[in-house]
């Protein structure tokens, strides 16, 4: 019986060893539906904490719920180890690890290749790998196939080799792991045919692609489709501001039509792992091939600089008041970079704080879902929303979760500059200032 047989029955009978390199807001999940079905999942992480949590049954990502992590982990379908060595037996591993810009926004990819050394270095026939982490057009045969390849083994016959873009919308509770539609592109149309018959095991809905470029592409192309439009409707904040044109009613209205318009809503910038990162992937991809991603480096500009905007309407907002923004009070509510998750990754909020120390503000925050915020020279601790509130001199609305009571800010706060459009049907005591 050839590999590809042997690991297809095995993948069928649910007899598979799958080991995920990564363990956090993808790695996790995907963990969780395996070991959901049947299969016995041990997830790799370089974090002993997190491993420690897992390995007791606590869930520390807040879409996999603690009950159901704890019943596989008492079954022993899911464990979790900061062990390479498990890999020797794993029949199939998905790596799932993070993949940063650096200062200069060039792919950092060093996560992928150490995965991929460590994988190359107890790879073995009959061996399924995936790639998951959001990455540019190539990597997966440009990187981890020579790696793997070097052991003698031969991709399609001896070892199968696919991509597979995360589709992860964390505090999502209707779109999760299971039910987004996924899609896959392997070395070969045997790495394909390996790969689908394993995810359609944890996914409802697989979307073959011609090749893990395509794959790797499809990621790209629709987190670029998000920047530049977020970034069009960035720049009409702006555009209608200096027109004295209401933005949101504008907005709203455009929204109604029926065909040909897809609303896009402003904020103080654009956070998470995936929009402020990914298209750079592609930027530069096309700048090794000689071509300038126009696009792609605009909306980049015009969404890094919403931060600055916002602390301009702060500026204003005090001086309209006869207050410095020097020795005033400032509260950001929330610091995550979408409402209800505990996320910061890339959050505008940090730039919007940092920026506000920078002119002698006196900075506090309150986040439900983020306790503390120590990073890039900032040391905060979330503030008692009841007492923070009457004692700012300016409020501003950075995330909008659904916790808050608008009716009550309204009331206690001052001054608020609401970046969210959250208080648009509130009423109070408080000057509210829109984007």
């Amino acid at each position: 019986m050839t590999h590809q047989r042997q690991l297809l029955a095995k993948i069928e009978d649910k007899s598979a060893h799958i080991a995920i390199i990564g363990m956090g807001y993808v790695g996790l999940p995907l963990a969780v539906e395996f070991a959901r079905v049947g299969f016995r999942v041990t997830g790799i992480d370089v974090s002993p904490e997190k491993m420690a949590l897992l390995n007791a049954g606590n869930s520390y990502i807040p879409d996999v719920p603690a009950e159901i992590l704890a019943l596989l982990v008492s079954d022993g379908r899911l464990t979790g180890t900061t062990d390479n060595a498990v890999l020797a037996t794993a029949d199939a591993i998905s790596i799932c690890v993070p993949t940063p810009l650096s200062k200069s926004k060039n792919p950092d990819i060093s996560y992928i290749v150490a995965a991929s050394d460590e994988v190359s270095r107890y790879a073995h026939p009959g061996m399924l790998v995936v790639l998951e982490s959001t990455t540019y057009p190539g990597t997966t045969e440009e990187v981890i196939l020579p790696r793997i390849t070097a052991n003698g083994l031969e991709v399609g016959t001896e070892f199968f080799l696919a991509f597979s873009p995360e589709r992860v919308d964390p505090g999502n509770d209707v779109w999760q792991t299971r039910n987004i539609p996924k899609v896959m592109g392997g070395v070969t149309p045997a790495c394909l045919e390996v790969a689908t018959a394993l995810y359609r095991h944890a996914v409802d809905t697989l979307v073959p692609v011609s090749s893990t470029q395509a794959a790797e592409m499809v990621k790209l192309l629709e987190n670029t489709f998000r920047a530049v439009n977020i970034a069009m409707v960035n720049e009409m904040v702006i555009m209608c501001d200096k027109l004295g044109v209401n933005v949101w009613d504008v907005i709203e209205a455009a929204a109604t039509k029926p065909f040909g318009y897809m609303p896009f809503y402003p904020g103080p910038g654009v956070g998470g792992h995936c929009i402020p990162l990914d298209p750079h992937y592609l930027s530069w991809k096309l700048k090794t091939l000689n071509y300038n991603a126009r696009f792609i480096e605009l909306a980049g500009e015009i969404n890094s600089h919403m931060p600055d905007y916002v602390v301009g309407k702060v500026v204003d907002g005090l001086n309209d008041d006869a207050k410095p923004v020097r020795g005033s009070k400032v509260l950001v509510l929330g610091v995550t970079y979408k409402p209800d998750i505990d996320d910061v990754r890339e959050s505008p909020a940090l730039d919007v704080i940092q920026q506000l120390l920078e002119k002698g503000a006196r900075v506090s925050y309150h986040d439900p879902f983020v306790p503390t915020l120590a990073q890039e020279g900032m040391d905060l601790a979330s503030e008692d929303l009841d007492q923070a509130l009457p004692a700012a001199d300016c409020v501003v609305v950075i995330a909008d979760h659904s916790s808050y009571d608008w009716s009550q800010i309204a009331q206690e706060a001052r001054l608020i500059v609401d970046t969210r459009h959250a208080l648009k049907d509130i009423t109070g005591p408080a000057r509210i200032v829109g984007l």
